[in-house]
């Protein structure tokens, strides 16, 4: 068990039990982002892990001013929200201004739902007290660019703001241009201060690569998040797509639908084996 443990729904954080985030990277119609909830919580339950189901309703941050972005906020939270009354899932979706936080929140309605600060954000004072604010749980990306003690000062305005239900997630470190290194002792460093997450796929892109876009290397998603679970996360965070190849969003670094199960029967066999033989 974590410091500070919490409850999204029915899924613990910081309990001792692996949890899982997962869904495309962004909403590309109300009938994908519906028939990706169902498919990775049909294999979510078979497996017994809990499971909360992300898709943005807007990237902001795209390499390219022609990429898609997502079908806005009104539209996204109704879909996000039919989604989770549909199925019962919690939801999780990206934030990006203090206004969206509020707005975004209010569009959810009563649903379980979980506001995400992007990394390249997460030192946004008005953005993180807005999300506080709204009484959501709230899910910080740590910055490519910041030291993983560091984010210690992004959880206390969060706490600050009379929210305790934080946790973090890791994606990796800014490694010259174009790549991202994963640096494990930033797991077991910010989880003294909260519940961590780890991103295995944003993890393995190679941002802005080429040709205006990010690419990817998928094949090390496995590798990486076998290790992040041996080093005592909490959750993972995995973007899973049915076709990553005509993904409008992060398809170049995303986990095809069909590796899911697969991947997930690694980390719960790490993870239970690591709980057996702890010191």
């Amino acid at each position: 068990m974590t410091s500070n443990p919490f409850d999204i729904g029915s899924v613990s954080v910081g309990r001792g039990r692996l949890f899982l985030i997962a869904g495309p990277c962004v909403i590309e119609s109300e009938t994908h982002a519906r028939a990706m909830a169902d498919a990775i919580g049909r294999i979510a339950s078979d497996l017994g892990i809990p499971y909360i189901f992300k898709a943005s309703y807007d990237k902001a941050n795209r390499t390219s001013l022609r990429s898609f972005r997502g079908p806005g906020l009104a539209e996204g939270c109704r879909i996000l929200r039919a989604i989770a009354q549909g199925t019962g899932l919690p939801v999780l979706t990206d934030v990006h201004t203090p206004e969206d936080c509020k707005q975004a929140s209010e569009a959810l309605g009563d649903v379980e739902a979980v506001l995400q600060i992007p990394a390249f954000l997460c030192r946004q004072t008005d953005l993180l007290v807005a999300a506080a604010e709204t009484g959501r749980a709230v899910n910080i990306k740590k910055g490519q660019f910041v030291a993983p003690w560091d984010m210690r000062h992004a959880v206390e305005k969060i706490r600050e703001s009379g929210n305790q239900r934080i946790s973090l997630t890791e994606r990796g470190a800014s490694f010259g241009y174009n790549n991202l290194v994963v640096d494990m002792r930033s797991l077991p460093a910010m989880r003294a201060f909260a519940p961590v997450v780890f991103d295995g796929t944003h993890s393995v892109q190679t941002p802005s690569a080429a040709n205006g876009a990010s690419g990817g290397q998928p094949e090390f998603i496995p590798v990486l998040t076998r290790a992040a679970v041996a080093a005592g996360v909490d959750g993972i965070f995995l973007e899973v797509h049915d076709n990553p190849a005509a993904a409008l969003s992060d398809g170049a670094n995303a986990l095809h639908l069909n590796n899911l199960k697969a991947v997930l029967q690694q980390l719960l066999a790490v993870h239970e084996a690591v709980k057996s033989t702890q010191f």
